[in-house]
């Protein structure tokens, strides 16, 4: 009798103990474009790179010439940094950058994690002028 009563304890006790969230860190497919951009911590924030689009596997060498500054129209848009300076987590990272390559512009962003295979990240000219997308996991 009193070893099922531990028993119970025990198996409630595990239930009872939140489920820890899933990592942001790793490869994630954008909306548009055919998109990949690699999420990983950059310190104590979080930042993405853009691993391939429909635009690069189309040309590779392709440059980042929509920038509004004529100085960074000349970097590969593959490897470029388009996701930094996001805190917070483990399911929503806020006060961070998002850089759009298709039309050269910086926007305030969030990432909030739904799940462990999906992301709704948030851009902002300034707020509520903001456009969503939802971002899956690659598997």
């Amino acid at each position: 009798m009193l070893r099922t009563a531990i028993l119970a304890a025990v198996a409630s006790a595990a239930f009872a103990v939140p489920a820890m969230a899933a990592d942001i860190s790793g490869l994630w497919q954008t909306e548009t474009n055919g998109g990949q951009v690699e999420i990983a911590r950059c310190g104590n924030s979080l930042c993405g790179k853009l691993v391939t689009s429909n635009t690069i596997k189309a040309n590779p060498g392709v440059k980042d010439d929509k920038n509004k500054d004529a100085s960074l129209r000349n970097r590969p848009l593959k490897g470029l940094q388009l996701l930094w300076g996001f805190s917070g987590g483990p399911e929503e990272w806020t006060g961070g950058k998002v850089y759009k390559a298709d039309d050269g512009k910086i926007y305030s962003g969030t990432i909030t994690m739904l799940n462990a295979d999906t992301l709704k990240l948030k851009g902002c000219v300034v707020a509520p002028l903001c456009k969503t997308q939802t971002w899956t996991r690659v598997k």
